[in-house]
């Protein structure tokens, strides 16, 4: 099976986020692995936890990446936000595309979480594609609001081309 190209919205997030040689990152939903190649391919001493609630999500990004997980670098595993216990004691940023967790319901417990381990002058990245205008204001106001509540300084970044959103959370 031919490996996919990397989507140009998700290299333009990992860009914004700028994850550098030695951060500890969190992705939340690594669906098919192409942040945590991206995010992997700039760690050195730092180390990438993605998990996501699928099955299938865990496999893909693990095929995709297994000479990151080989190294060391990349740890995948079947699990929920809410259920989460981070094995990286503290995080410089946490990454997260098209999750709906923080816009669709109540996410405080999330949001304590994630403000728990993320360290100070870090952030949540949370990047969301904007092919349908009309849903943005909701989920800029909702996202935003959820990490506000939960501590984080918010800011917004609206790209044109490609087409997303990113909703950066600093602590």
């Amino acid at each position: 099976m031919p490996v996919q190209q990397v989507p140009p919205r998700l290299i333009w997030a990992v860009e914004l986020m700028d994850p550098q040689p030695g951060d500890n990152v969190l992705e939340i939903g690594c669906g098919p692995g192409y942040g945590a190649e991206l995010i992997c391919q700039r760690l050195t001493t730092g180390k990438l936890f993605a998990i996501d609630r699928s099955e299938s999500g865990v496999d893909r990004t693990r095929r995709r990446n297994q000479k990151y997980v080989d190294a060391g670098r990349l740890t995948v595993r079947q699990i929920d936000l809410a259920t989460l216990r981070v094995p990286v004691k503290r995080l410089h940023k946490v990454f997260a595309f098209n999750v709906n967790l923080f816009w669709v319901r109540k996410c405080a417990d999330e949001v304590a979480l994630l403000h728990e381990r993320v360290l100070p002058g870090g952030a949540v990245y949370l990047y969301y594609e904007t092919t349908q205008p009309e849903l943005v204001p909701n989920i800029v106001r909702k996202a935003s609001a959820a990490l506000t509540e939960g501590g984080f300084r918010v800011s917004v970044v609206d790209q044109k081309a490609p087409p997303v959103v990113a909703i950066i959370g600093r602590r």
